[in-house]
């Protein structure tokens, strides 16, 4: 599926936008007992790309509803 102009632009700031807000809210998760301090760039990277996924797979959990709901309403018979 190709996306050009606007809708590519909503797609791009709707997935940064999920990541982070899952960084942010990974941030909130005690994980001290999983990890040991000396490794403090390793657990960055893994919040990254733990949030990298959820982030991406919730932005387009709501970018698909959205589609769904538009299209819903647009081949609704009159």
């Amino acid at each position: 599926m190709q996306v050009y102009g606007i809708p590519a632009l909503v797609r791009v700031i709707s997935h940064f936008s999920f990541i982070y807000l899952t960084f942010w809210s990974l941030q909130s998760i005690r994980t001290d007992q999983f990890f040991k301090k000396t490794n403090l760039i390793q657990i960055r990277m893994v919040y990254l790309l733990i949030s990298i996924g959820i982030g991406y797979l919730a932005s387009s959990f709501l970018l698909e509803c959205m589609d769904l709901i538009r299209n819903f309403f647009i081949t609704m018979p009159k």
